[in-house]
């Protein structure tokens, strides 16, 4: 019986992209899934922002390598990823806003990021229309980027299949065989895999998944609704976030994708718990007075559909990566709190360079923030 190098837990965007990685670094490789193809989970969930606009410095670092892989994509590949490049835009109508936004620019900036504190009048002519009672400026990060989820999905996938990986969909991961405090193999209800390294990047079934072999690890899901607008014209580039708490709501942001269609999404206030994916009649109410409120030019156009997600969170914001002590070969891509989508390409390197080498590519320092056993007290401000 054939033994993998590398079995992946999960057809998402993480274990996607690290497929690609893997197979091309030359490990035999083989990804596992219950749904029936791939990015059927909650990648296709997704609303499709990718941001290197974080507080935090190791996202700000993989999430820059994944713009410039989802950026240079089609040139390299030839797939047609969706892809629009027009930006973060974090606006601010509090003064308790600016300060957070400007206070985060110093630590923004040394890890390369580009972007700025740009006025109000800067601001409405990139969003020509947006509310100016109140407006005091934002922070813009212009090389910050939106592609299609579902492109992307089917993207990765055929590339990892020609570079060599396989998939088997429709298995349910049942069990972990160890022997001598090393991983040998992952069963499901279909097979059994040998394996010499195993990757957890499960997404809401994260911890189900560390039980197998006796790891606890602290993801906890919650869910989100988006939604998606008819074509319009073009309005405006940038992803708009507006992080003003109103009641139900902790922030909102939105964009007009590739195909002029605005998508939109809501942190609820309080969050949701739970792996429940229905979605919700009083979504669309709440989010569409957030967004009128805002940009009043959006008040006249028609939704077409909406959806809900989970949020493998954790409870400082930041993802959980990196292999456990025992058994031996297991590693862990898991609670990306919503963010695996710009995570992924990204974070795939550094997972293989775990595998291969025992060591990330990010700088060791800088990854100890995903690290299972760090102090979860501190939150991400821009989570």
């Amino acid at each position: 019986m054939k033994t993998y190098d590398l079995v992946i837990i999960g057809a998402g965007s993480i274990g996607l992209p690290t497929a690609l990685v893997a197979a091309r670094q030359g490990l035999a490789t083989l990804v596992l899934d219950r749904c029936a193809s791939p990015g059927q989970g909650d990648h296709k969930r997704a609303i499709g922002g990718v941001r290197a606009t974080h507080s935090d410095p190791t996202k700000i670092r993989i999430c820059l390598r994944s713009i410039k892989i989802f950026t240079e994509w089609q040139q390299r590949e030839g797939d047609d990823l969706g892809f629009r490049q027009g930006g973060y835009l974090f606006v601010a109508y509090r003064s308790e806003d600016e300060e957070l936004l400007k206070g985060l620019l110093k630590i923004q900036k040394s890890h390369g990021l580009n972007i700025n504190w740009i006025a109000g009048d800067q601001v409405k002519a990139l969003v020509p229309g947006i509310r100016e009672e109140g407006l005091r400026g934002g922070v813009y990060s212009p090389e910050d980027i939106n592609v299609s989820p579902l492109r992307c999905a089917s993207a990765f996938y055929f590339a990892a299949g020609r570079a060599g990986a396989e998939f088997k969909f429709q298995e349910i991961v049942t069990g972990i065989e160890t022997k001598q405090g090393r991983v040998q193999a992952v069963k499901t209800d279909k097979g059994c895999y040998p394996a010499r390294h195993v990757l957890n990047a499960a997404g809401a079934a994260a911890s189900e998944m560390g039980r197998l072999v006796g790891l606890e690890l602290p993801v906890f899901p919650d869910s989100h609704e988006a939604g998606i607008t008819e074509p319009v014209e073009h309005l405006f580039d940038p992803m708009i976030v507006d992080i003003r708490p109103t009641p139900g709501g902790k922030n909102s942001y939105f964009f007009q994708n590739s195909e002029n269609r605005i998508e939109f999404c809501l942190t609820p206030d309080p969050l949701f718990p739970g792996i429940n994916r229905e979605a919700t009649s009083s979504f669309l109410p709440l989010v569409a007075r957030k967004l009128v409120d805002l940009l009043p030019r959006l008040a006249n156009i028609r939704v077409r559909r909406t959806w809900r997600g989970l949020y493998p969170q954790t409870t400082d914001g930041n993802p959980i990566v990196g292999s456990a002590r025992e058994p031996a070969g297991y590693h862990y891509a898991v609670g990306m709190c919503g963010q695996g989508f710009m995570l992924g390409p990204g974070l795939a390197e550094d997972i293989v360079g775990l595998v291969k080498n025992g060591k990330p590519v990010t700088d060791e320092d800088l990854f100890l923030a995903f690290g299972l056993e760090r102090n979860f007290s501190k939150t991400e401000k821009l989570k």
